[in-house]
């Protein structure tokens, strides 16, 4: 590839990059107040409980020493405990790439 070529490909990408970045202000300024420390840890901990129930699951679950197996009803309960961690685990996630990322507003506590 010419010099020229990896050029235009290189601006091309940061007009991307860029489009991108104001697609996500403007989409995600318009449904979430600016981030601080007082709304972000109320976030933070719900995840730490969902972590600790999930945890607790399956610690309950391999307390259970006289069976090789557990009954449908407790892997469903702890699939549920995973999945609602997962989620807002990954939730989470989404908001520290946003942050990271700039897409987000930063506020003063």
């Amino acid at each position: 590839m010419a010099v020229k070529d990896l050029i235009t490909e290189q601006r091309f990408l940061e007009d991307v990059e860029r489009g991108i970045r104001d697609a996500n202000l403007e989409v995600i300024h318009q449904r979430l107040s600016p981030i601080t420390m007082e709304n972000l840890m109320p976030f933070a901990t719900s995840v730490a409980r969902l972590r600790a129930r999930y945890l607790e699951a399956a610690f309950k679950f391999s307390e259970k020493s006289t069976s090789d197996s557990l009954e449908d009803d407790e892997i469903e309960e702890l699939r549920r405990h995973r999945m609602a961690f997962e989620e807002a685990r990954d939730a989470f996630e989404a908001l520290r790439h946003a942050i990271s990322r700039g897409y987000v507003e930063l506020g003063e506590d």
